[in-house]
């Protein structure tokens, strides 16, 4: 089996950024390490990506988004905003769907180390809960850049909302409007924005002394989270707020509360996590917390092209929180308040 870089920077406890300077014989890195580098790579017979020396002299004119769906209103919002950038640069887009499958994100990026792109936007997967697959295509000289839903212990560029402060606004505001028994409604635990969002909802109960939190997992099948949901409201003691930590969570909600007789928001409050244009229609009109996606994916663009124009930018030092806005309306509205 071929040793990866990934194999030296495990074994000598290294990140893989410095592992690939060292190899490369860069100034950044000290004579010491680099001879570490050096005797190991020689010991276990590691052998360079050979496409990585050529990655960034040839252009494809082209940069991947891989994403893990469309149908979420964020991502084809951030679409929009990656191609505005991109439109301007004279390049063409390729979109890359993995539905969730962390086997699809590996392969995906997989074929990137060969040349076909110029550089990479990432929003991972539910199922991701490792890296390597993405420090193997920075460690062959391709750029990437994450946004929304990144792998913290990357060295690269991160472009991301404030997904603590807006859960922890968005229980605030629930236990402001009366509800004692707030519901977080959560998805994969691997996901640092579903658990960053976690948190921020249970931070908001504990500083307003309420009740012990109470999370329900949710999965990426409409009909499972469907028959989660009504378990969750037809229980003996059932929420009285939700907080729905992703988009395809609303239908749900909404189609049992018409089906079990709950009425919005005088029996259930209920927050989303989501951009639907179609939250002004609903009946109620649905309360919000809305993520920046065109700004983030206009951003996350903006410092790709930066990557790969500059080879001596350094992608790793590049954080961008863009806040997200609570907007409220009715689904979440008290006596003698009215919301659009």
């Amino acid at each position: 089996m071929s040793v990866k870089i990934t194999d030296l920077a495990r074994e000598l406890n290294l990140s893989v950024a410095t592992i690939s300077k060292a190899l490369k014989d860069s100034h950044e890195i000290s004579l010491e390490t680099k001879q570490r580098v050096f005797e190991l790579a020689k010991k276990l017979n590691y052998t360079p990506n050979p496409y990585a020396s050529g990655l960034r002299k040839k252009s494809s004119k082209t940069i991947a988004v891989v994403l893990p769906e469309v149908a979420d209103s964020f991502f084809s919002l951030a679409i929009n905003g990656i191609e505005s950038i991109a439109h301007d640069k004279g390049y063409h887009v390729l979109i890359y769907l993995t539905h969730e499958s962390f086997k699809r994100e590996e392969s995906i990026l997989k074929e990137f180390q060969s040349g076909r792109v110029d550089g990479i936007l990432i929003s991972v997967s539910g199922e991701t809960r490792t890296s390597s697959h993405v420090q193997e295509v920075i460690a062959a000289g391709m750029p990437v850049v994450f946004f929304d839903r990144i792998c913290e212990d990357v060295e690269t560029a991160k472009v991301i909302t404030d997904d603590f402060e807006s859960s922890y606004n968005a229980t605030c505001h629930l236990l402001k409007a009366g509800c004692s028994n707030i519901v977080y409604l959560s998805t994969s635990p691997a996901l640092s924005i579903n658990s960053n969002r976690m948190e921020g909802y249970r931070q908001g109960l504990a500083d307003n002394g309420a009740q012990k939190s109470d999370v329900t997992l949710c999965t990426g099948d409409n009909t499972e989270n469907y028959r989660i949901i009504r378990e969750l409201l037809t229980r003996e003691k059932r929420p009285d707020g939700l907080i729905a930590s992703v988009e395809k969570l609303t239908t749900p909600i909404y189609l049992l509360c018409r089906e079990l007789n709950i009425s919005i928001p005088e029996e259930l409050k209920v927050v989303s996590f989501t951009n639907l244009q179609a939250a002004l229609i609903l009946t109620p009109t649905l309360t919000t917390i809305t993520q920046p996606a065109f700004e983030m994916g206009k951003a996350a663009a903006s410092i790709l092209f930066k990557g790969i124009e500059k080879k001596d930018f350094d992608l790793s030092k590049e954080k961008v929180v863009i806040p997200s806005v609570l907007a409220e309306r009715s689904s979440t509205q008290t006596a003698g308040v009215q919301y659009p």
